[in-house]
């Protein structure tokens, strides 16, 4: 039988590439915007608003001195702010409660705040993202579901689902790779979803079998992930139906006793050679 010629899978070029804060998430803004631009990246995200109680944030008031420092470091690395996060719209969900963590974001730059939805109660889940939409449009930004598989919204599906009833031309579902296909995603989802839908990427990747259990779920997101490229999910093939204009970022918290720096330096090199 005649050989058969490997075919080895073309790469997307990515022009530009990001970095979640949640990635070094014990470093401050200032100093995150310059090891992520010794690193290589172009952007960064930041975690202005706690995931849950206790989590780790950092506040940046518009006007203040932390502020202007980080404006300032953003500008002097010729580095953007590209996204700001992160926050569950539950139950109780006030969004005027965010007004001001918006401005301040809006001040820096920012273009897209992360959310997830946990509400059982759909109807009031897509008329308080649909009012953060909006109250984040009065700033010039959009808002970016992201699906997680111990949360009400556990799918790409269903985040894509909330995101077309909200009716909001700055909505958008986020694709995070681990949650995207631990929870069913394949990449003809993405390549099928419509145009505009999908503003933003994020890289990772992980081994071995899919948790179950939410608290599984939680202990792989928070300290079960990999470098993109260097895990077992099909990050390549979601790399080959990016949507136009979307901005790809990684996001990979330090598991290790590794130096920040050397961590975001090996997230941006394992990127790179998955992405051009």
């Amino acid at each position: 039988m005649e050989a058969r010629e490997k075919t080895i899978p073309s790469k997307t070029f990515v022009p530009s590439l990001g970095v979640a804060h949640f990635s070094a998430i014990d470093v401050e803004p200032a100093k995150f915007v310059s090891l992520s631009a010794a690193a290589g990246f172009s952007s960064v995200g930041l975690r202005l608003h706690p995931a849950f109680p206790g989590a780790p944030y950092y506040e940046l008031p518009a006007g203040s001195d932390v502020a202007r420092d980080v404006k300032a470091r953003l500008d002097g690395e010729g580095m953007s702010l590209y996204d700001i996060e992160f926050v569950v719209i539950g139950p109780d969900f006030d969004a005027a409660a965010l007004t001001s963590v918006l401005e301040a974001a809006s001040a820096l730059g920012a273009q897209r705040l992360s959310v997830c939805g946990d509400d059982p109660d759909r109807e009031r889940l897509i008329a308080n993202f649909a009012a953060l939409c909006d109250l984040a449009g009065t700033f010039g930004m959009g808002v970016d579901l992201e699906n997680m598989g111990w949360r009400t919204v556990a799918s790409f599906h269903d985040s894509l689902s909330i995101v077309q009833d909200s009716n909001r031309d700055n909505a958008g579902a986020l694709v995070d790779a681990l949650h995207f296909f631990r929870n069913g995603g394949q990449a003809n989802d993405v390549s099928a979803a419509p145009q505009g839908m999908i503003r933003s990427i994020q890289l990772c990747d992980a081994r071995g079998p899919a948790p179950i259990t939410a608290d599984q779920k939680v202990s792989e997101a928070r300290t079960g992930r990999f470098a993109p490229g260097l895990g077992e999910l099909p990050v390549a093939s979601l790399m080959r139906v990016l949507p136009t204009g979307a901005a790809v970022s990684v996001e990979v918290p330090i598991h290790s006793r590794q130096a920040p720096e050397e961590h975001l330096r090996h997230l941006h090199d394992a990127a790179r050679a998955l992405t051009g």
